[in-house]
């Protein structure tokens, strides 16, 4: 694969592009509150970007719309119940979002979390679950309502979340979820994610035994979501703004599997834009597998319009919020006017938004 020399947080060229062109109206009653049953059920459009052709399917009906040989590559980070509430010592309520650990100082555990409250540095937290078992000191701020937090806990911090965290749904769902692995896809493995890669939410393994069937492989990256992902736009030229750099992990044979379809010429199918930013990535980083063969990194890859793809030939996704890096990179993908049409269509035809809504299927 060709690797590009500019740095990989400003690849892309939508310079003549704001946020005002990803913007559009969305009756509220289409934000889907709770996801459908079962996961397959959802409806699927389909965009044939040559030509702009628009088809209304079925999920189930992907593995029809793929060739054998395609390798279809999903993100299986697995979230976290990354939302817990604390109490100060004036007994203030300060809600957090644990992003990801730090690295350790002298023993402690050390996170990054999104802190809704004004904290002090140095102050403690009490856990409103747990009371005096779990102890986190404000550190220090990282900006943007970012806090270091450091536990005071012997226990780890992922066991006390599971015990006193929440599953961490997006403000815009409202509905209580019964099921908590309804937030999860049915591959996830690799914990560390404070929100779901939506777009896997539809495969099932009656879907995954059809893919097989058709001689489709499956292949799968890491790359755990956090602020880069669901973090709103807020510069109004797309290229004043910057992601947050989230970690992706990537066994060496998957890469190598990747890499061989595209010197094949067979079509890589990448699940949710977390998948496409991780390969992309890739492409442009380099780097060389450690020991254990896995590549391992960060990435702050923002992909807008004018993006040069170099792994990506097909694009499987939900449909995302205005005014976000998500639907900026459905733009980079499909073409800003035809992401318009196929989104004009989805409105029309009364298709269901964000993350546990419906999907889209660019070809």
């Amino acid at each position: 694969m060709r690797r590009a020399a500019a740095p990989v947080h400003a690849a892309g060229s939508g310079a003549s592009l704001t946020l005002a062109d990803l913007d559009y109206g969305l009756p509220r009653e289409l934000i889907a509150q709770r996801p459908v049953e079962p996961r397959d059920a959802s409806r699927m459009l389909v965009l044939r970007r040559r030509g702009g052709v628009l088809e209304d399917r079925a999920f189930r009906d992907l593995p029809g719309l793929l060739a054998r040989g395609d390798v279809l590559v999903r993100n299986d980070t697995r979230v976290f119940p990354a939302r817990a509430f604390f109490r100060r010592p004036t007994r203030g309520r300060i809600e957090a979002l644990f992003l990801r650990p730090l690295v350790p100082g002298t023993g402690e555990e050390r996170w990054e979390a999104l802190l809704r409250g004004r904290p002090r540095p140095g102050e403690r937290l009490a856990s409103e679950a747990l009371g005096e078992a779990w102890r986190v000191r404000c550190d220090e701020p990282l900006g943007e309502g970012r806090w270091a937090l450091v536990s005071e806990s012997p226990s780890p911090v992922l066991d006390l979340l599971h015990e006193a965290g929440r599953t961490p749904l997006p403000p815009y769902i409202h509905a209580p979820l019964e099921d908590g692995e309804r937030y999860q896809t049915v591959y996830a493995r690799a914990v560390g994610s404070s929100a779901a890669p939506t777009a896997g939410l539809h495969f099932t393994p009656i879907v995954d035994a059809a893919l097989a069937e058709a001689g489709v492989n499956v292949e799968t990256v890491t790359l755990h979501v956090g602020l880069g992902t669901f973090r709103p736009l807020h510069e109004e030229r797309l290229d004043d703004n910057q992601l947050h750099a989230e970690r992706y992990v990537v066994e060496g044979a998957a890469w190598r599997c990747i890499a061989g379809a595209r010197a094949d010429g067979r079509r890589v199918v990448a699940v949710g834009t977390t998948t496409v930013r991780t390969l992309e990535h890739l492409a442009r980083q380099g780097g060389e597998p450690d020991a254990d063969d896995v590549l391992r990194g960060e990435t702050d890859l923002f992909i807008r319009p004018g993006f040069a793809f170099q792994v990506v030939d097909a694009l499987l996704t939900n449909f995302h919020l205005p005014r976000s890096s998500l639907l900026a990179l459905v733009m980079a993908f499909c073409g800003v006017e035809q992401a318009r049409a196929a989104y004009r269509h989805a409105i029309e035809r009364r298709y269901r938004f964000y993350s546990f809504g419906d999907a889209m299927l660019a070809l």
